[in-house]
């Protein structure tokens, strides 16, 4: 006698989806690859913690690129020039030095 089901749709409640567990993984490797976690670290982390760390490691890596882009730019026009007024002075032992050639 064949077998029949009682309800026509998949059952999706038991375990995790692979797409769940594709996602889980994937933050796994991130913190893995930029953060230097690893894979035990993560894998025990509570789920909600793992999610800030994740999203944290992205704010700083976005802050990181934001930083390298202003200064191939130029700075973002915070560059700084050096004068009389703001150039750091030489250790005590260099002017002793300078002072016996005169």
């Amino acid at each position: 006698m064949p077998r029949t089901w009682r309800f026509r749709f998949p059952r999706t409640f038991f375990g995790l989806t692979d797409d769940y567990m594709e996602m889980v993984y994937e933050q796994f490797f991130f913190l893995k690859y930029w953060g230097g976690w690893s894979f035990s670290e993560a894998y025990n982390l509570p789920v909600g913690l793992r999610r800030w760390f994740v999203e944290r490691l992205i704010k700083q890596l976005d802050d990181e690129k934001q930083a390298h882009e202003d200064a191939a730019r130029g700075g973002g026009g915070k560059s700084q020039t050096l004068s009389a007024q703001n150039q750091p002075s030489p250790p005590p032992h260099l002017m002793q030095m300078g002072d016996r050639n005169k």
